[in-house]
């Protein structure tokens, strides 16, 4: 039997976690020199109080140690698990999959490391696929490959309220800070580590039409994880999901939070979608 381990940068959503039975190894956020373990003893609605009032928190984040890992697959062997896909964010933006492979040598079972190459909810995609994967019937390496497939095929698109957070780390592309300056919303999506702008608007409608347009472009049926960091940001989600819930092209959408392993690079009132193609080959 196949088990399935992640890392906490992946925000999957408890409804995920539940239905796959998987092992959700949290990433250290130290916030203003208070070390914590995101979704254990810091959650996204904790972080965000943080920013209360305008402050900006000194915020740093570091991968998980070997032997949290080590205990994820103990925890997963004593349920029956006879090996393990152990699925996380990339090793280039992160020291996790490291941490992951020294973890193995104490791993009672077989461990697969995926490491995506990617970030966020994306990683969270390269799981629940592969699991579907598994669910049909394949066996660990053909969901491995499922996996790093999904990687190179989800996309993204949001709003971005702490544009500051963006510019500090970089991210922000010349496009982008022409929107800002023009006094638009800028409606972005992540490309190559840098965020480039979708469309300018004016009204949390407006980018609710341009990010549902963004999300159905392609025509084809999708897994769709829709985002919020905090309550500011919940008008933009409602109005996205009014608009994607009932699309033909939508073959399951599920939400989840933004927490303080992603936000520490967005901040509060950011909202938005990342999405995939399903049925990605397993033959």
């Amino acid at each position: 039997m196949i088990g399935f381990c992640i890392d906490s940068n992946a925000q999957l959503p408890p409804e995920l976690v539940a239905r796959y039975d998987v092992e959700v190894v949290p990433l250290s956020v130290t916030v203003d020199g208070e070390e914590f373990l995101e979704g254990l003893d810091l959650d996204a609605d904790s972080f965000y109080a943080r920013f209360a009032a305008g402050a900006v928190p000194t915020v740093t984040t570091a991968a998980p140690s070997p032997g949290r890992f080590a205990v994820a697959y103990q925890a997963l062997a004593a349920r029956g698990v006879t090996e393990v896909l152990s699925v996380h964010i990339g090793s280039a933006i992160s020291a996790t999959v490291n941490a992951a492979h020294i973890g193995t040598q104490d791993s009672p079972v077989p461990v697969r490391l995926v490491d995506t190459g990617t970030a966020s909810f994306a990683v969270a995609c390269c799981l629940w696929e592969a699991a579907e994967a598994v669910r049909g019937g394949a066996g660990l390496e053909e969901a491995a490959r499922v996996a790093q497939e999904v990687a190179g095929r989800t996309d993204n698109v949001f709003v971005v309220r702490a544009l500051d957070l963006a510019r500090r780390g970089g991210r922000l592309s010349a496009a982008a800070e022409q929107a800002v300056a023009a006094g638009a919303i800028p409606v972005l999506r992540l490309v190559g580590g840098s965020y480039q702008p979708v469309a300018q608007v004016t009204n949390v409608e407006d980018a609710a039409d341009v990010m549902a347009e963004a999300v159905l472009a392609g025509g084809v049926r999708l897994r769709v994880g829709i985002s919020v960091a905090d309550a500011g940001a919940l008008p933009l989600r409602h109005a996205l999901e009014e608009r994607l819930a009932g699309a033909a092209e939508v073959a399951e959408l599920v939400r989840y939070r933004v927490g303080p392993s992603v936000g520490v690079h967005t901040g509060p009132g950011t909202a938005g979608a990342m999405w995939y193609p399903t049925g990605t080959s397993t033959g």
